[in-house]
C-alpha cells in the first residue's frame, strides 16, 4: 500500500478471523515498526507477542479475575475519568460502535458481552504485548516513545493486511500476563495490541472513528 491509504484506511478491527498469523508476517511488522522515532535512540520497549494455549490461558485468567472483582492491576495507568470535549469523543466512538453492533443502552446482556470481548483482547489470533524497562520508569519520554512503536506497529500491520485494536482491557490483571507470557520483573507491563486478520462481517469492524480537522488542530504561526 501506499502511505496514504495505510494512515487513510486503517481502522481498529475488533473481530478478526479463526485464522493463524504466520511468525513471519509479524516479524515484517516488527521490524518496521522499530524504525519509530525515540528519544536519543534509547528504545526502551519490547515486545512479547502471544499466541495459541498461553494466549487463551491469559483470556480465561484475565476474565475470570475481573469477573470476580479482583481489582485492577495494570501497571501503565491511566489519569482520572476525561471530562469536557475528550469525554464527548470517548462518548461519540461508543455510541458508533454499539449503534453498528445493534447494542441497545438498556440490553445489559449485550453490553455486558461487549465487556467481556474486551477482556477476550477481542478473540484475536495475536496479542503483542508491550513493556518497557522499570529502569526508566517515570520517564514520560519513555510512555511517549512506546506510544510511537504501538502508532508504527497497527499501522505496519495495516500495510500487511492485518487488524489491530490497541487495548488494555485484556491486560488488566497483570499478574496473569506476567506469569504466562513470562515477562521478568525488570519490566513494566503497558498495553496490548490484538492482532489477525479482519472480520469482515463483523459490523464493528466498519466503524471509522471521526477526528477533528487540521483546522481545529492545529496553529499556524509565522505564516502567510
Amino acid at each position: 500500500m501506499e502511505y496514504d491509504e495505510v494512515i487513510n484506511g486503517r481502522r481498529s478491527i475488533r473481530g478478526y478471523l479463526d485464522k493463524p498469523v504466520p511468525k513471519e508476517v509479524i516479524k515484517e511488522v516488527l521490524e518496521l515498526a522499530i524504525r519509530a522515532p525515540s528519544s536519543m535512540n534509547t528504545q526502551p520497549w519490547h515486545f512479547y507477542v502471544i499466541g495459541g494455549d498461553v494466549l487463551n490461558r491469559i483470556r480465561k485468567g484475565n476474565v475470570e479475575r475481573n469477573m470476580a472483582g479482583v481489582p485492577d492491576s495494570r501497571e501503565f495507568r491511566g489519569g482520572d475519568k476525561y471530562q469536557g470535549v475528550h469525554r464527548d469523543r470517548q462518548v461519540e466512538i461508543a455510541v458508533q460502535l454499539f449503534e453498528a453492533m445493534g447494542i441497545e443502552r438498556h440490553d445489559k446482556e449485550k453490553r455486558m458481552d461487549w465487556v467481556l470481548r474486551g477482556f477476550r483482547q477481542f478473540d484475536a489470533p495475536v496479542s503483542v504485548i508491550i513493556t518497557f524497562d522499570k529502569e526508566v520508569e517515570g520517564n514520560d519520554i519513555t510512555t511517549f516513545d512506546c506510544g510511537a512503536v504501538c502508532n508504527g506497529i497497527v499501522n505496519a500491520a495495516w500495510s500487511r493486511g492485518l487488524g489491530c485494536v490497541i487495548n488494555s482491557q485484556g491486560i488488566m490483571q497483570s499478574p496473569v500476563v506476567r506469569e504466562e507470557a513470562g515477562i521478568p520483573d525488570d519490566q513494566v507491563i503497558m498495553m496490548a495490541i490484538a492482532m489477525g486478520w479482519p472480520d469482515e462481517t463483523f459490523p464493528a469492524n466498519a466503524v471509522v472513528s471521526r477526528r477533528k480537522s487540521v483546522d481545529d488542530a492545529a496553529v499556524f504561526v509565522g505564516f502567510d
